[in-house]
């Protein structure tokens, strides 16, 4: 998929709702060679999603031997509204706590004590994090009203064909 392929898929409205967002799923292949699909918090930064975790999370291994990655994110109703992405991971090793982890959590309903405290804990935990920056290198929205997974998408024009002969 080239650029400005994914900076389109990425730029519709409904894409940019969704990477508002503060969680997706993030599948990587793990040191054992399993599959693992793990929920974590991100930001987009407009050409970059960025994913905070622990220096010593697991997960820094595998992306470290096997950097690519796929993210979903997703909405909780019917018919669901999907982003996929599929990329390449940069880990950048930070001292304290990175600023997208923080802005990440923004959304989650808190009252202004229970945010302060909860970024004094994240803040006394963490002597430093990682980034785990995400390029996409392919996208695909799906709406299942104009977009379809490409199955879905194949059978239809199938059925259209036998339809028409």
């Amino acid at each position: 998929m080239q650029q400005n392929e994914i900076a389109e898929v990425l730029n519709r409205p409904l894409s940019q709702e969704l990477l508002a967002r503060d969680l997706t799923r993030l599948a990587y292949v793990a040191k054992d060679g399993t599959p693992r699909n793990v929920p974590i918090g991100f930001t987009w930064n407009g050409s970059e999603i960025v994913l905070c975790t622990s220096t010593n999370a697991p997960k820094l291994h595998a992306l470290r031997e096997n950097p690519m990655v796929a993210l979903t994110i997703d909405t909780e109703v019917h018919p669901p509204k999907l982003l996929l992405i599929r990329g390449r991971v940069e880990l950048d090793v930070v001292d304290g706590i990175p600023a997208e982890y923080l802005q990440m959590n923004g959304s989650y309903e808190m009252t202004t004590e229970q945010r302060v405290e909860w970024e004094a804990g994240v803040r006394a935990l963490y002597d430093g994090m990682v980034r785990i920056v995400v390029t996409p290198t392919w996208a695909k929205l799906i709406d299942f009203d104009t977009t379809l997974p490409s199955a879905v998408e194949e059978l239809i024009r199938q059925r259209a064909e036998r339809s028409a002969a």
